[in-house]
């Protein structure tokens, strides 16, 4: 079982970070208000406005924020401003131990899914994978169902997800019990043959990711078939994939296709169609937390992911 960080209270202090890429000021600046309304007090990281080409800061300054935020005993949570491009480069340079002895909420998706991983295997901490300040919640399409998604972050309760959401549609049927794991497909395989490399065995795998063309995606699914990610996977949890279009559609398969390739013949439930990834409303989730896929019934149970 993996380390439960402990519920927000309103006056807590959260930490704001830039583990990737450069977030956009104006739509952070946007967003800040939000937090304020959840009863949130707001400090800073030091790279948060960094650029470093398509970095926000060096190496060095990412990690140190990151660092800082779960030392500084006044931070009880950390919220990641975006995404892009950048958390694996200082994956293994992180103080694990120390993150281990001071669990707090971590919440965030996209590039940030590589630090779920690595955060999940080496500190055994159940994360949050849900919208981003910047990317998000400083946009004007902001949807009120993703803004209540951080009310799990103060208080324990079971996320259950079915048709009233959005429509789904199986693949392969089946029911699956066991620890929601993944997030996006990109940092999925670039974990492949690291240290960091994502453990699907008795899991529930969620994917999704943005702007693949199917060809790309079937390429991603492909390396993780062959790493033998999908031969002990207790279920698959298929998330949105935002903008998968293919350049030349009447040379293409599509992502309907791709997807039914790789999992209608599997041997687990495998279910499309939840929105959580890189869409509105963004549907937030505890990775690490124990869930159950039912096919039959077309729903997705969690248990909470903060005490």
């Amino acid at each position: 079982m993996r380390i439960m960080p402990k519920r927000l209270h309103s006056g807590d202090t959260v930490g704001v970070i830039s583990p990737s890429s450069p977030p956009d000021l104006e739509s952070l600046n946007k967003a800040l208000p939000f937090l304020e309304e959840l009863g949130l007090k707001v400090k800073m990281g030091q790279s948060v406005t960094a650029v470093n080409g398509y970095l926000a800061g060096t190496d060095e300054e990412r990690l140190a924020d990151l660092h800082d935020m779960f030392e500084d005993p006044e931070v009880k949570g950390i919220i990641c401003a975006g995404g892009g491009f950048g958390s694996a480069r200082f994956a293994e340079y992180i103080d694990y131990a120390m993150i281990k002895e001071n669990p707090k909420v971590f919440w965030g998706y996209s590039d940030v899914s590589f630090l779920h991983h690595a955060i999940g295997m080496y500190a055994e901490l159940i994360t949050f994978h849900g919208p981003m300040l910047a990317s998000d919640v400083g946009k004007p399409e902001f949807h009120e169902r993703s803004g209540r998604m951080f009310g799990q972050m103060f208080r324990p309760f079971e996320l259950h997800y079915d048709e009233t959401i959005s429509s789904l549609e199986v693949l392969a049927g089946g029911v699956a019990d066991g620890e929601l794991v993944g997030g996006n497909l990109s940092s999925i395989r670039s974990s492949l043959g690291t240290k960091f490399e994502l453990d699907t065995k008795g899991k529930i795998l969620l994917i999704e990711d943005t702007g693949k063309e199917p060809y790309q995606i079937d390429e991603m699914l492909n390396q993780l078939k062959q790493a033998r990610k999908f031969e002990q996977v207790a279920g698959i949890v298929v998330g949105d994939f935002k903008n998968a279009e293919a350049a030349e559609p009447g040379q293409s398969w599509t992502l309907e296709q791709v997807l039914a390739d790789y999992f209608e013949d599997m041997a687990v439930p495998v279910v499309k169609g939840f929105k959580i990834g890189h869409c509105e409303p963004n549907f937030s989730v505890p990775l690490g937390a124990l869930a159950r896929l039912d096919a039959a019934n077309k729903t997705l149970t969690i248990l909470p992911g903060v005490e």
